[in-house]
Parts: C-alpha cells; sequence; structure tokens
C-alpha cells in the first residue's frame, strides 16, 4: 500500500463531514500510544503551555528519581530513554521555547545528578550534546527569549 502525502490528506479531510472526522481520529487513537498521547496534548493540554511544561518537569523529575544507581550502565540507559521521551514532548508541543525549557530542565537536572556523571565519558557526551543543540536552538528564538535563556544556559558548567 503506498501511503498518500500529507496534501492528498489534507484534500480528503476537506470533504469529510465533522462525524467522520471524529470517527477518524478515534480509530486513529486506539493504534498507537504515540497517536493517543498526541491526540490528548491537542484536546486539553495546548491551551495551557506553561502547565504543559510544568508536568513534564514533573515527570522528568520522576524518572530521574527512579533511575538505578547500582551501575553507570543503567544510568546511561535510563538517561537515554528520559531524552527519548522529552524529545517526544517537545514534537507534540512543536514550541522553540517549550523545547529549550525542556532541553534546560534536563541539562540542569543530569548535571546535579548523583552519582556524577563526570565519572563516566557517555553521560557526559550526553549532557555536552544537549548543550550544544540548546545554544543552536536558543539562537531561533525572540532576542528577548535568547537573552533569558542564555542567562540560564551561562549557569550551567559547560
Amino acid at each position: 500500500m503506498k501511503t498518500a502525502t500529507v496534501r492528498e490528506l489534507k484534500k480528503e479531510l476537506e470533504h469529510s463531514s465533522h462525524e467522520e472526522l471524529m470517527a477518524l481520529c478515534l480509530r486513529l487513537s486506539r493504534f498507537k500510544k504515540e497517536n493517543k498521547e498526541l491526540l490528548t496534548y491537542l484536546l486539553f493540554e495546548a491551551t495551557d503551555e506553561e502547565g504543559y511544561i510544568q508536568s513534564v518537569k514533573q515527570e522528568i523529575d520522576e524518572q530521574f528519581k527512579l533511575i538505578n544507581t547500582t551501575s553507570y550502565h543503567y544510568i546511561k540507559k535510563s538517561v537515554r530513554k528520559i531524552l527519548r521521551n522529552i524529545k517526544k514532548h517537545i514534537r507534540y508541543s512543536s514550541s522553540k521555547e517549550t523545547e529549550v525549557e525542556l532541553l534546560l530542565f534536563f541539562c540542569d537536572t543530569l548535571i546535579h545528578y548523583r552519582p556524577y556523571i563526570n565519572n563516566n565519558s557517555v553521560l557526559k557526551n550526553i549532557y555536552f550534546r544537549e548543550l550544544t543543540a540548546l545554544k543552536k536552538k536558543i539562537t531561533t528564538l525572540h532576542e528577548d527569549l535568547q537573552f533569558d535563556y542564555y542567562q540560564e544556559l551561562e549557569k550551567l558548567p559547560s
């Protein structure tokens, strides 16, 4: 089966009734958890971006508390999983400010995490890679926001 382009889908959806669109959305939400999460974000959380950011930050904190610290191997796996989750939430929001805010929070939490990430090169590389990406993303924001976020970025060790 050949997948239709976004343009073709848009044209076809324009001809659909309200009931058909609702049925399509509900059917789509049954297939993947990510589809359901995206629909939840769009319907309930997109209007309150600050609340969304705070709830994701709380989730990140909880995930960091659950990390198995018996070895750096488990810490690395958990940090990668947390970062994957953050990227997923960023995709849902598609707001540059939300992206910068969540990545800053991740870097801050990671650098202050115990046991120290400085004892492991992979964890340090994850941290520095995200710092580099953050610097690039901050440059795409409005000048006032750039100034604010650069001040927060300066607080993080590089």
